[in-house]
């Protein structure tokens, strides 16, 4: 029988994705937040824009770690 070990080079990198996602997770509603506070502004919309794309990029980025790091554990190595 066959146990699974953790491959600490993929565990890593999922980890260094998910710090990432965090600061995006972050970044993300502060841009939204900006450009919603001036409105009248000529930077609301790309502000408006930039803040949704890094939010969007955020929760991609959360998904994609949390499927590395599982995969560091559970994938069996040929």
């Amino acid at each position: 029988m066959e146990t699974n070990k953790t491959d600490r080079k993929i565990l890593a990198r999922g980890i260094k994705t998910m710090i990432f996602s965090l600061l995006s997770l972050f970044m993300g509603p502060i841009f939204l937040s900006v450009a919603f506070s001036n409105k009248e502004k000529p930077l609301y919309i790309p502000l408006l824009i930039v803040g949704c794309l890094i939010s969007g990029f955020a929760v991609f980025l959360l998904f994609r770690g949390i499927k590395i790091i599982m995969n560091s554990m559970f994938k069996k190595n040929k």
